[in-house]
């Protein structure tokens, strides 16, 4: 059995034009993410399809359309589902013992978004032991403000994958994913 996993983070309706958080370039980062999934499941890798809920909250509510991943990167019906609480996929959830259960050493992260939820997972991800790649161009984010000031998507974005390639892993295109 593969010892990488796919970790499908929070690809869920509330992101897309028409949900309470739409992200720039989701569709394109989601089409990405699918392709990366479908290579994936073709070598037996293992996919891990992970859903963000915020019981009570003003987006990501549990049961709603928004908080439904999205038909683009549908679960197939043997691949688990952690539902999470926290930007970090391994917070409070059964991730880290799924992969170690899995013999998993290698995680490649997919999905959104790139400053809240990939950042955390990744960087979580990483201080477990495990080998991180993320894949950029299958990852989304928004315009961010701080201070009066408002950082558009591609900054942001950039400046994430930025520290991440710095310390905690790769970061490839899906092209180059394709490639492995």
């Amino acid at each position: 059995m593969s010892k990488r996993a796919i970790l499908v983070v929070d690809l869920q309706n509330e992101y897309w034009p028409d949900g309470n958080l739409p992200l720039h370039g989701i569709e394109a980062a989601a089409h990405n993410a699918a392709r990366v999934i479908a290579h994936a499941r073709s070598r037996g890798d293992l996919v891990v399809n992970i859903r963000h809920e915020i019981p009570g909250g003003p987006i990501f509510v549990p049961g709603s359309a928004g908080a439904r991943i999205n038909d683009v990167v549908t679960p197939a019906q043997d691949e688990a589902v952690i539902t999470k609480n926290h930007p970090n996929s391994f917070r409070e959830t059964g991730l880290k013992d799924l992969l170690d259960d899995h013999g998993v050493r290698d995680v490649v992260v997919v999905g959104a978004m790139s400053h809240m939820c990939i950042d955390a997972t990744t960087r979580a991800a990483n201080d477990h032991g495990f080998a991180t790649t993320t894949i950029h161009d299958a990852c989304a984010t928004r315009d961010i403000e701080f201070g009066g000031q408002t950082a558009p998507a591609a900054h942001v974005h950039t400046a994430i994958m930025g520290a991440l390639a710095f310390l905690y892993g790769d970061v490839i295109s899906t092209q180059d994913f394709l490639k492995t």
